[in-house]
């Protein structure tokens, strides 16, 4: 691996957990950190033992960075994305990449006008039981996929909300259960059942009336290859129960995995409680490594710390593209098939109908795609 110098911009609770990667990973130098209080940037740096900066330019141009670590907000992703890929840095976005997909496709364009490197965070693709089913699917084990579900059934409290200044509205959070908890979900489902032909589904605010946002989202999903998908997410279900995916195949058998298990994560306030597991293993003659697969999830998960661990993966992996010229498995054109999942529910509300893909921007209807009423 080449020597690369690395810098973070937002430095809330998730900017941590990429610090702390960032320390474990060999030629990698945490360099500097930038946050539009400087003082907040100061306090930060000098934990780490880099330099503080509330200027992105000047950041990148002073401390030579090879890299940009984007951790704002959502909403707040393409502005320090475009501004770094313009001052030379290659960039890795925190998830979800966007809360719409204007500004999914202004950061891609940037990266591609720029010849730099573009990358979003989706780690839970490098989860042991996660790549188990990938390579099931891959090989042929269960035949092509014919039915997938995602079942997320979460809780967060008023106190969540309240944690954070950008909880819980359209403007600063973008979204509910969809675009902040579900994205992991959202990615792991086109990941493994491939590209999208239609999706019908609706959202509501069930039992957070103090947000604006949605906090349940159900879809009925239909695939080009002819598979069918059903989802179920919320954040309406005490005390925060589990998160699946499972995927069925033409021959019958079924895999599956348990990304989430227990009280849900929430990055700086609650931990990983649970390791991620095979819940769902039935390839003929396969059935019986069920147990051996939990037994070594469980064993994985004592040696780890589950919320570094598998973002250094990524990052290695991200770097490893840049040593080799090659895309990164997470680039842009793959995050932005999360936002235009979420977007076509939405709009689906909105309109009562199914949305046919692919989707693009809308113009004219000022509505944030079907989110609030036109302003």
């Amino acid at each position: 691996m080449n020597n690369y110098k690395v810098g973070i911009v937002g430095l809330g609770k998730v900017a941590r957990l990429h610090a702390d990667a960032l320390k474990e990973i060999e030629n990698v130098a945490f360099t500097a950190a930038c946050s539009r209080s400087l003082s907040k940037a100061e306090s930060f740096a000098a934990e780490y033992g880099a330099t503080p900066f509330d200027n992105i330019t000047s950041m990148i141009m002073e401390s030579e960075l090879d890299l940009v670590i984007i951790c704002t907000p959502h909403p707040n992703h393409v502005e320090p994305t475009v501004e770094a890929l313009e001052a030379g840095a290659h960039v890795l976005v925190e998830k979800p990449f966007a809360s719409s997909l204007q500004d999914c496709d202004i950061m891609i364009d940037a990266a591609r006008r720029t010849g730099l490197k573009l990358g979003v965070i989706s780690q839970r693709r490098w989860y042991p039981p996660t790549l188990r089913v990938k390579n099931a699917i891959d090989q042929g084990k269960i035949g092509k996929p014919v039915l997938g579900t995602i079942n997320m059934l979460g809780w967060r409290d008023e106190a969540y909300y309240e944690s954070d200044q950008w909880r819980g509205s359209w403007d600063m959070e973008g979204g509910g259960v969809m675009v902040n908890q579900a994205p992991h979900q959202l990615d792991l489902f086109c990941w493994l059942m491939g590209p999208i032909n239609e999706v019908y589904g609706h959202w509501d605010n069930l039992n957070h009336p103090y947000i604006e946002v949605e906090d349940t989202a159900l879809a009925i999903v239909k695939f080009k290859n002819g598979a069918i998908g059903n989802i179920v997410l919320s954040n309406s279900q005490k005390p925060g129960i589990f998160g699946k995916i499972q995927v069925h195949g033409e021959n019958g058998a079924s895999v599956g995995v348990q990304t989430e298990g227990g009280a849900m994560f929430i990055a700086g306030m609650a931990p990983i409680t649970e390791p991620p597991v095979n819940d769902l293993w039935t390839i003929p003659g396969e059935e019986q490594l069920l147990e051996e697969f939990t037994r070594e999830d469980d064993e994985l998960f004592e040696k780890i710390n589950p919320m570094v661990h598998f973002i250094r993966l990524q990052i290695e992996e991200y770097l490893d593209a840049l040593d080799q010229g090659r895309e990164p498995l997470v680039n842009g054109e793959e995050a932005r098939k999360t936002v235009e999942l979420f977007t076509a529910i939405y709009r689906s509300t909105r309109d009562n109908k199914p949305v046919k893909f692919p989707l693009f921007h809308e113009t004219g209807k000022n509505d944030y795609d079907g989110r609030r009423n036109p302003v």
